[in-house]
Order: structure tokens, then sequence, then C-alpha cells
């Protein structure tokens, strides 16, 4: 995190801006962090605000001592084309059927498969905030039917969406392709285990890109094994790197990936938190605040 010192600094030359453990780090009235030890923001007589260097802010929220400030996360548009590229990279990935192909390669074995229209392909879009609408209306775009499950309720032109509990057994039953870009939430973590793999069409496919929290690694791998699932790309785990001695590296038709289908720029991270510092400091409404509530 040393990085965003100098992209801080640059936003805000006036800012006082240290390390944790550093002198007068201790002191401070701002806090920009990912996974903070528990207790450390506690320990920080003097803070007036809690910045979230990512989108998410699960691992702040762990805190049992966390104090009772606001919250702030870092929104980043570029994020959000980011990861719809990858997205959507992995949904023709399975729709051309290029895990068949890589497949047969490895037996030197030609075999065309066939070609499907991408309306045929129905892709379940779970999560609709900011990135997961984006990603959601991007593929609608290229032809795909497209559906989205949330917890609260959303609207996007064109696509279905199905809400909360009630919802998610039906949004699962005609999904070809899930896509998992939910929040972590004491409602969502674990919700990519066995449950969820036995309402989906037998075959169907998992790309998993919200938090690793989200994945039961060891369901995971049962359905792929036993085919319930026909393959799945997964970048985020509950422990990385993800060890080499885990079953998932030989798991079937799976992809791993190493957490990168998109991460906020070090410049635009600097520049919000650098804002937000601003509007702290002028007593004006801080952007992009955590409802800590609900977790997001």
């Amino acid at each position: 995190m040393s990085h965003l010192v100098a992209s801080i600094q640059r936003a805000a030359p006036a800012l006082n801006v240290v390390m944790h453990g550093e002198p007068g780090a201790a002191h401070a009235e701002v806090a920009a962090c990912w996974d903070p030890p528990p207790g450390a923001l506690a320990a920080m007589p003097n803070l007036r605000l809690i910045h979230s260097i990512a989108a998410g802010v699960d691992n702040i929220l762990s805190d049992p001592a966390l104090p009772a400030l606001p919250l702030c996360r870092v929104v980043d548009p570029q994020h959000a084309r980011g990861m719809s590229e990858f997205v959507t990279w992995g949904v023709l990935h399975f729709h051309r059927q290029l895990d068949l192909v890589m497949s047969n390669q490895r037996d030197a074995r030609w075999l065309r498969p066939a070609q499907a229209h991408p309306a045929q392909c129905t892709v379940g879009v779970m999560g609709l905030g900011e990135i997961g609408s984006r990603v959601a209306l991007d593929l609608q775009r290229l032809g795909f039917t497209v559906r989205g499950w949330a917890r609260q309720p959303r609207a996007l032109p064109g696509i279905e969406i199905f809400e909360g509990e009630s919802g998610f057994e039906a949004f699962l039953a005609d999904t070809s392709i899930l896509v998992c870009l939910l929040p972590l939430t004491s409602e969502t973590r674990g919700i990519l285990g066995a449950a969820t793999f036995a309402q989906m069409q037998p075959g169907a496919k998992l790309i998993h890109v919200g938090r690793g929290e989200h994945l039961v690694v060891a369901d995971l791998a049962a359905a792929l094994e036993s085919g319930r699932l026909g393959g799945a790309i997964v970048d985020v785990f509950p422990v990385e790197p993800l060890p080499a001695d885990d079953p998932l590296w030989r798991a079937p038709n799976l992809i791993v990936t190493p957490h990168m289908a998109s991460v906020a720029s070090a410049n635009t991270i600097g520049e919000q938190i650098a804002h937000n510092v601003q509007r702290l400091l002028d007593g004006e409404p801080l952007g992009n605040v955590v409802d800590v509530a609900r977790g997001y």
C-alpha cells in the first residue's frame, strides 16, 4: 500500500500522509486501509474518517472494534470497464466452447464445436451495483439473454430482474452461465456452495469475480468433479494466494486466475481519498459513503 502515499500526495500536496507504524500515524484523522489489524482503528483517538482503498469494505467491517465513524469506499468507472472485459471474455470462452477446444487440443483431436446465437445463452448476473449493472448491460449489447439478481429492487432496461431470497431459485433455474459480482455480507458469505449449485442447470458454468468468501471451495470442487457444473472461471478465493496443494488447481474444466479481473488505478484511489478528506475538512457531504448496516 506504500505506493498509494505518493498518489494521495499528488492529489493533495498539503496533506501529511504516513504509513501505519510510522511516527504520527497513531494520531491520524483519516485512515486509508484495506485489511487493518483488529483493533488498530479503535486505537487511533483522533480518527474522523475511515476510507477503504478499494470498492469492497468487508475486511474493514469484520473488525469487532470498528469505531462508529463514516466509512467510504473507492468507486472507479474504469474498474467497472475492466471487470466487464474480464467477464465478457469468460462468457465468450464458454459460449464459443473454447474450453472444449482447449481440451481437444491436449488430445490432438480436431473437432469444430457447434456455434449458437448468443441469445440462446442465458447469463445470470448476481449483484447489480455499478459494476454488475455495467457487466449485465454490456453482455446484453452483445446479444446475450441477461438476467440479474439483487438483494434490493433494481431496474435495468431489457433485463429481467429477480429480487431477494424469493426470486433466487427462479433466477438460477434457467441460467446457463452464472456470474457472481455480489458484495460480501453475512447473507452472501458462502452463497456459491452446494445448495446454489444444485439449483442450477446440470452442466451450467460459473464465473466468480465477487469476493473470495462467497465461495465454498470443497463444494465447487465436488460440483466440477460430478459434472453438476460444466466449468468455472474463478478469480477470487477465501485464501489468497491459492495454496499449491489446493484441489482447485486440479479440478476439471476450471480456470484459476490470480485476482486479476480488475483493479482501481492508484491515481483514482489517491484522488478519491484526497477529495473526501477535503470534503471532511470543509464540512461537506462525503462521497461513496458505505451503508454499514448493509455492508456496501
